[in-house]
């Protein structure tokens, strides 16, 4: 995700895509127009990360109004939520939580009930601003969406029945197993018709949350790209943070044969090697940062010789303490690198032995962050000229919207480091609206 220069000064800075004309009834994705993934005849193709909106049966105002400002301003082919959409532990869900997936607890099914209905009541409100947009989403899990006490399965069956949802069922007859033979993408009917052409891999068991979408070229006739959206686990026994199941990492080795092309992965989870990008300081630094568990003596900043202008650390990476991940992703030589959510105030993007390893912060307004302004989605733009070097953008409150509706202080703790001008690149051409923002304490 390389860096790109600002515009210089006197050159426009209006955003190179705007929003969608109110008498154009047509999808404001490109590809949903296309009728499956592809790169525009402009050479671009865009992805927008949302990560942990972590809220309960009633989105957030300002959470709605940052996505709905973002898709207006990126025109995004595709959403992909990374996990922890749902505040599992919200009060609503009291009467079903569970605290760890393998609680042996009775959970009544008339709370269960009432969860459904109220997780539907949440998944339309997040997924209504992309459903009268006309632009497809895909979505994984984190380690709190369970935690209502509905399983990964049920959470898709309720997402999977909304507009635009890509996630594939069982008996979807575009889905393939890893096991199937690679072979060209073909049109066949899918549970909607937003992208009635579009080829999806699911690995073998399949599992809710895991699949990969190859994204064709301007002319539609050879993959390009493909974006792997994977469930990267919750919690282990013992403590800590899991990691992708088995069927998962097998999936992973195979998707480059399936793709025949370099992917980008979306999951939940950060991995261990997103310490590689950071750089060991003493516990009196400025600005230092505490690891997480088998990183819990020593502290941290930003690495900037293998991490992207602009970046922010804001608490230290919360991962597993081992997995086999990156090594998968390394040794097939068939990624380009992991974008992942989880820690809530971490934005960044490193690079670490030809992999890039991407934070995107909350976009959430009713769970633990950064200050207001600086709560965020991930644009990723892709070009079809250097498809594996694409350039990314945190799409910040502060500089789309502006001031919360609320005076609540959503602030966790003020950033030590308050970010300075956003990351490398401006794919929005749009001038920078960023203050520092102060007194913000809950």
């Amino acid at each position: 995700m390389t860096e790109m220069q600002r515009a210089p000064e006197g050159m426009s800075t209006k955003p190179r895509i705007r929003p969608a004309d109110a008498d154009d009834d047509r999808p404001v994705s490109i590809s949903a127009r296309l009728g499956r993934l592809q790169f525009h005849h402009s050479g671009k193709f865009r992805v927008l990360q949302v990560a942990d909106v972590q809220d309960g049966p009633k989105i957030a105002k300002d959470t709605i109004t940052l996505l709905e400002a973002s898709l207006d301003a990126a025109r995004p082919d595709v959403v992909i939520f990374s996990g922890n959409q749902i505040a599992g532990y919200d009060p609503a869900f009291a009467g079903s939580f569970r605290k760890r997936r393998w609680s042996e607890e009775p959970i009544a099914e008339s709370a269960l009930e009432q969860t459904r209905a109220l997780v539907r009541q949440a998944a339309e409100q997040l997924t209504a601003p992309l459903a009268v947009r006309g632009i497809p989403w895909a979505i994984t899990y984190g380690n709190h969406d369970f935690q209502c006490g509905l399983s990964n399965a049920q959470l898709d069956d309720i997402y999977r029945d909304l507009p635009g949802c890509l996630n594939p069922a069982t008996s979807t007859s575009t889905a393939r197993s890893a096991e199937e033979k690679p072979e060209p993408p073909k049109a066949a009917n899918v549970l909607e018709p937003m992208l009635p052409q579009q080829t999806i891999y699911t690995s073998n068991p399949q599992e809710p949350g895991t699949f990969a979408l190859p994204v064709m070229d301007m002319g539609g006739s050879k993959v390009a790209l493909g974006l792997v959206v994977l469930d990267s686990g919750d919690y282990v026994h013992g403590g800590g943070f899991g990691t992708p199941s088995a069927a998962a990492m097998e999936f992973l080795r195979k998707v480059p044969g399936l793709i025949g092309a370099k992917s980008v992965v979306f999951q939940h989870m950060p991995l261990p090697e997103y310490y590689q990008v950071l750089k060991p300081v003493a516990a009196t630094a400025a600005f230092a940062m505490q690891g997480y568990r088998d990183h819990a003596d020593t502290y941290y900043t930003l690495d900037d010789e293998r991490v992207q202008p602009g970046g922010y650390l804001g608490e230290g990476i919360s991962c597993p303490d081992r997995s086999e991940e990156f090594a998968i992703l390394h040794d097939s030589e068939g990624y380009i690198g992991v974008s992942a959510g989880h820690d809530h105030r971490n934005g960044f993007v490193g690079e670490y032995e030809g992999l890039l390893l991407a934070t995107t912060p909350t976009c959430g307004f009713n769970t633990y962050g950064p200050a207001p302004a600086k709560r965020a989605v991930r644009l990723i733009e892709f070009d079809i000229r250097h498809p594996y070097e694409p350039r990314t953008q945190l799409l910040e409150f502060g500089e789309l919207v502006g001031k919360p509706s609320s005076r609540r202080a959503y602030t966790f703790a003020v950033n030590q480091a308050a970010p300075g001008e956003g990351e490398g690149d401006d794919l929005l051409r749009r001038p920078s609206l960023w203050s520092q923002l102060t007194g913000l304490f809950k």
